[in-house]
């Protein structure tokens, strides 16, 4: 057997003290998570997170910086996740179109908010990123390199 991550990508959007976050149905719960999802082929890890952001927001998201890489193994399911969080910034809003299938709805949440929800956080990682985004870590988007 071949062991493969699940590469994700996500965006932390701080705007105004508040965080961009969407609530999802995932395992039959309402939860809470940054804009993310899986990285698609064909595609950058920042095409990747402005797609997932858009799709899932209806927001348009411009990286600015990585955040960091996260290696979570999920403790119920035989998944790890390979999480590329990224820091940026809204460039626009489409509040017409429709969000993906499981997506509730966009939030904006103050980091104290987004703690007292703990409980409802899709995993250790949304809190995690934040805690990062506040600490100031910032690590410039040169780090990647995508070979066309």
């Amino acid at each position: 057997m071949i062991w493969k991550p699940h590469v994700t990508v996500a965006a932390v959007v701080e705007q105004d003290g508040r965080f961009l976050l969407v609530e999802e149905e995932a395992g039959g719960q309402l939860v809470l998570n940054q804009p993310a999802g899986h990285w698609e082929q064909d595609e950058s890890l920042i095409q990747g997170v402005v797609r997932e952001t858009l799709e899932e927001t209806g927001y348009d998201f411009q990286p600015s910086a990585l955040v960091g890489i996260y290696r979570w193994p999920h403790p119920r399911k035989e998944v790890t996740y390979l999480r590329f969080a990224f820091a940026g910034h809204i460039t626009g809003f489409h509040p017409e179109r429709p969000l993906d299938t499981g997506i509730q709805r966009p939030l904006w949440l103050t980091p104290t908010e987004l703690m007292a929800e703990a409980a409802r956080h899709r995993s250790p990682l949304v809190a995690r990123c934040v805690a990062d985004y506040l600490a100031g870590r910032r690590y410039p988007l040169e780090l990647l390199t995508h070979f066309a």
